[in-house]
């Protein structure tokens, strides 16, 4: 039982459930793309040609390249690519440049008691004794400090 309870926390964890929905969205993605593909572009570009079908293969020496499935796929490609990126790309460049500026504040875990305490001693002692000694100008002294 040890060894399903690992198992479920493996599977439960973040990553790979975003991983799988990611997955999912992507499959389905890609059948809207090839069937957005198939029928609007290629019409379309049935319309340019003068109602030809720019379908077909070229045969060289015995051997068939189907051309028109390397377009098609390479118009999928190019979809596929310009979606992600505007839609996907665009907005997390965007948002990781606000963060960089401070302008987006995460959730981020308070700082450590020892951290905070530390802190607000070195403030005390910034506000009431002047500069640390780290601080003070070269060649001063405790008496010139105090006066």
């Amino acid at each position: 039982m040890k060894m399903f309870s690992g198992f479920r926390e493996f599977i439960l964890r973040g990553n790979i459930v975003e991983l799988a929905v990611g997955v999912v969205i992507g499959v389905a993605f890609n059948d809207l793309v090839t069937t957005f593909t198939k029928g609007l572009i290629q019409p379309l570009i049935g319309l340019v040609s003068g109602g030809k079908e720019l379908s077909g293969t070229i045969v060289f020496h015995h051997q068939n390249f189907e051309w028109a499935a390397v377009v098609n796929a390479i118009i999928n490609f190019l979809i596929v690519a310009a979606v992600l990126y505007f839609a996907v790309i665009t907005p997390m460049n965007k948002l990781a440049n606000m963060r960089k500026r401070g302008q987006v504040v995460a959730d981020a875990p308070p700082p450590p008691e020892d951290i905070v305490l530390l802190t607000q001693i070195r403030d005390a002692l910034l506000a009431g004794r002047g500069p640390l000694p780290a601080q003070r100008p070269a060649g001063a002294d405790d008496a010139a400090l105090e006066s």
